[in-house]
């Protein structure tokens, strides 16, 4: 079996049931058997931020799974999501993860590749762009750093909406819209690229642009269980993990747009 390269996006670990992270990992394992390279488009982790030498224990499975793949040669690239932004040293030396702060680019599948979590993009939504930019500056980063870890995540926790989308939302299907534009508008902009991934919308796209140019968004792990794969020749299939090493073609619904 060719290898493939898997992207997945918005698991929201830490909001999630302990069954989610524990059907995670088997596809986390999954991809250590089947896969060559692991792409995470943001919000891996409900929240994340590193105290330095202390970071969230409740992920250690997840964390375990992820440092396997790496030791076992396949490279992880996470995307920060506008839920754990806040990477650093342990994920990116410990665990062995290819960190980045979005967007940025890539190859996937040989070919150039775009990735962006999916908030704040564009011209639009000033007030949050204006808070983002703050509470990802040094001065917060440093002030958040200053409270003791067990208050940093009640905090975090009583601040997250996460649980609330396990019900699909109308207002998703709009942001999904705004996205899809976004990564349209890219790929017009830069006849270079093949792929442009995002995360953030919560609903799963494979749409073919151009002939051999796609807009991928995985996702989520709240309603939908899914995953994209891209073999060796550059094409891409929208899948959904069952659990216990399984996996199926993603629903019509959230399939391919054309």
């Amino acid at each position: 079996m060719t290898p493939l390269e898997y992207i997945a996006s918005d698991i929201h670990l830490g909001a999630v049931p302990r069954e989610t992270e524990r059907r995670f990992v088997t596809f986390l394992d999954h991809v250590r058997e089947h896969g060559s390279a692991l792409l995470l488009a943001g919000d891996l982790f409900d929240f994340w931020f590193e105290y330095g030498e202390i970071v969230p224990g409740r992920h250690f499975r997840v964390l375990a799974a992820l440092a396997r793949l790496v030791e076992a040669g396949i490279p992880v690239t996470l995307a920060g999501g506008n839920h754990d932004a806040w990477g650093g040293r342990f994920l990116r030396e410990e665990v062995g993860v290819a960190f980045h702060e979005e967007p940025f680019r890539m190859t996937l599948a040989g070919r150039p590749a775009l990735v962006a979590h999916g908030d704040g993009l564009g011209k639009g939504d000033f007030k949050y762009r204006a808070l983002k930019a703050m509470i990802r500056s040094r001065a917060a980063i440093i002030g958040f750093r200053a409270l003791h870890p067990e208050l940093g995540l009640r905090l975090a926790r009583a601040v997250s909406s996460t649980e609330a989308k396990e019900t699909p939302d109308p207002r998703q299907m709009g942001r999904a819209r705004f996205i899809e534009n976004w990564a349209r508008g890219q790929l017009a902009a830069d006849p270079s690229l093949a792929w442009v991934v995002c995360g953030h919308s919560h609903v799963p796209a494979l749409v073919e642009v151009e002939p051999g140019r796609f807009y991928l968004n995985a996702g989520d792990w709240l309603n939908h269980f899914t995953y994209i794969t891209i073999d060796a020749a550059a094409i891409p299939e929208l899948r959904t993990w069952t659990g216990l090493g399984g996996s199926l073609p993603a629903p019509r619904e959230a399939g391919p747009s054309r």
